[in-house]
């Protein structure tokens, strides 16, 4: 075995060695924040439609719609970063046809930079109509003068915890965005 050839496979184990500890780490973030935002998001859904609730709930509406597309984005980085992790595995077989091409795992990396990229903003723009709603309802005459007092102008703490879903989902697509962008740059130099 040539000099170059033990260099290069030493380079491609350390690569693969990166693909999966990196992915594997930003598997778990994603899916643990995913799973946490999902399950505040499901908590609301089903507390914000009891006969009572506020009608201005920061859930209805544009805000919930766009933290679900962020959330479901999050699923395809998820699954990204399980291809990293699929990608490295690949890269320590011992068969050389087994191997990803460095355009194909360029390609997914790039695709997990899109997806985050893509879920970030969704789920910021969601974060925005909610929290535009909330200071709305809290800067209201009706919240601020006690003679005219409105339940439904309260912020609840279940309204805090879909700005801290979102906020979770944001951090999840984070991790992705890093991880890719590490792996991607172990790849290019």
């Amino acid at each position: 075995m040539s000099v170059d050839s033990q260099s290069s496979s030493s380079r491609r184990r350390a690569i693969a060695q990166a693909f999966r500890l990196t992915g594997w780490i930003s598997f778990w973030i994603q899916l643990v924040l995913g799973v946490v935002s999902a399950i505040i998001v499901l908590l609301f859904a089903v507390f914000s439609q009891r006969p009572g609730s506020p009608s201005n709930n920061p859930g209805n509406g544009l805000g919930v719609f766009l933290a679900v597309c962020g959330l479901i984005t999050l699923g395809g980085g998820i699954y990204l970063a399980f291809r990293y992790v699929q990608i490295g595995r690949k890269l320590l077989s011992s068969n050389p046809s087994n191997h990803p091409s460095k355009l194909e795992t360029i390609q997914v990396l790039r695709l997990g930079l899109i997806v985050n990229l893509v879920g970030m903003l969704l789920t910021l723009l969601g974060a925005q109509a909610i929290v535009g709603t909330l200071v709305a309802r809290s800067i209201s005459p009706q919240a601020i003068t006690t003679q005219l007092f409105d339940p439904n102008r309260i912020i609840s703490g279940l309204d805090m915890l879909v700005v801290q879903a979102n906020t979770n989902t944001v951090s999840a697509h984070f991790a992705g965005l890093v991880g890719s962008i590490w792996l991607l740059n172990r790849v290019t130099r």
